[in-house]
């Protein structure tokens, strides 16, 4: 019988299982200081968005959590093991995930090929030459990512052919291939029309119970929806932490981020 999604993480926090931990991590470009004595711990199977203004550090989180730029200083991580410093692959083997402002995507190719080669390349037969077999499990799992992300009606669409919005759709396609345990999404409802992001939100909240993820976003409104608890970040730091309730009603939030002041 399958758990209940709060039974599923009362098992995996009663265990002491987070997904994410960040101890006293630092990030320094020179003389500047982008992160600042980060500590952050994200539990097992929840979703967390982190908010702020341009400049806040935002994505210098993300680069320190994936290794593309480690920290400075503190320690990271994942699933209980200390991954500060391992390169960014080997976090990948680990079941971290990441998408990016930036389309990443193989323009030439169909979406399904685009789903494909992302799940062929965290199987084992990776570097075969053969052509997929009927039975691959790896088309297999390209087409169910396909219904995942709402893009079963232009699986044989080349990339460079669909709309920006459906391209943002086929990058959260890409991050769910293989066993992902934490995905990191930047930005996902950047430049999307307002039909566009209720079907982001839709995708997001039908992700599988047990992977989590962190969402960074300047869309108030989307990452509120998706979240359960909220990180705001700003020159570098933590300033605040709470239920999406609590970040929106906060008076200090309001009037650092969304202008909004008494009087």
């Amino acid at each position: 019988m399958a758990l209940s999604r709060t039974d599923a993480l009362s098992h995996l926090q009663s265990a002491g299982r987070y997904a994410l931990e960040l101890e006293a991590v630092s990030r320094h470009f020179g003389a500047l200081v982008a992160l600042a004595d980060i500590n952050l711990a994200v539990e097992a199977g929840e979703r967390r968005a982190v908010l702020g203004s341009n400049g806040a550090g935002k994505t210098t989180l993300f680069n320190a959590i994936t290794g593309d730029f480690p920290p400075t200083t503190g320690r990271v991580r994942l699933f209980g093991e200390d991954v500060t410093d391992l390169p960014a692959h080997e976090r990948v083997r680990r079941g971290l995930r990441r998408t990016y402002q930036i389309s990443q995507l193989f323009d030439g190719l169909s979406v399904v090929d685009n789903i494909y080669l992302a799940c062929r390349g965290v199987s084992r037969g990776r570097f075969s030459l053969r052509r997929p077999r009927r039975d691959d499990s790896a088309m297999a799992s390209a087409e169910n990512l396909l219904g995942a992300v709402h893009l079963d009606a232009v699986r044989d669409t080349p990339v460079a052919n669909l709309s920006y919005g459906q391209q943002r759709q086929l990058e959260i396609a890409l991050a769910l291939a293989g066993a992902p345990r934490l995905i990191l999404f930047d930005e996902p409802a950047a430049g999307l029309s307002p039909t566009e992001r209720t079907e982001l939100v839709e995708i997001l909240q039908s992700l599988p119970e047990h992977i989590s993820y962190i969402i960074i976003e300047h869309d108030m409104d989307v990452a509120l929806r998706v979240a359960e608890r909220v990180t705001m970040m700003h020159n570098g730091r933590v300033f605040k932490e709470g239920t999406p309730a609590e970040i929106e009603a906060d008076a200090e939030v309001q009037e650092l981020y969304l202008g909004q002041r008494d009087g």
